[in-house]
């Protein structure tokens, strides 16, 4: 697991999105929300990239940009984003490099079984650099409070 530290330079990244490649020199200048989430169409999933869709407008008047990253493909983010009319931008990250570069790819364990999967994780980047960090996300209220550090930076 990487060992990302608040006011640590971001991991530089390039992810699948619908409309051709999404790299982290495009939010230069500007702020950037970049939440890791397991799985595209699961109910935590759905809700936590509804809340952020609510806030959209608030993000943007923040001057920040919602980027949501899982390992699912392009075509799977199309189909998630249209079922719940999702307001912002997937990237896929299908062999999970960048998933991995911010720490987000861990042990987890479900029934007694250990396995690997992406931990629910969001970064608040700022001129390249992580402004803050959220681990181990529970999705009620997330969004929210994730606004609110935009609006004080």
């Amino acid at each position: 697991m990487t060992d990302l530290t608040e006011g640590a330079r971001a991991p530089d990244f390039t992810l699948e999105g619908a409309d051709g490649p999404l790299r982290l020199a495009d939010f230069a200048g500007m702020t950037l929300v970049l939440y890791f989430y397991p799985k595209d169409d699961t109910t935590g999933c759905a809700k936590e990239a509804q809340d952020f869709t609510s806030l959209a407008g608030d993000f943007a008047k923040a001057g920040a940009s919602v980027l949501g990253v899982s390992k699912d493909s392009v075509k799977s983010h199309g189909k998630f984003a249209a079922k719940y009319d999702l307001g912002v931008t997937l990237g896929s990250d299908p062999a999970g490099a960048v998933v991995e570069a911010y720490g987000a790819w861990v042990e987890k364990s479900m029934y007694g079984r250990k396995y690997m999967g992406i931990d629910r994780s969001s970064f608040l980047i700022r001129d390249g650099a992580i402004a803050r960090m959220w681990r181990k996300v529970k999705v009620p209220g997330h969004a929210q409070d994730v606004l609110k550090a935009v609006q004080a930076l």
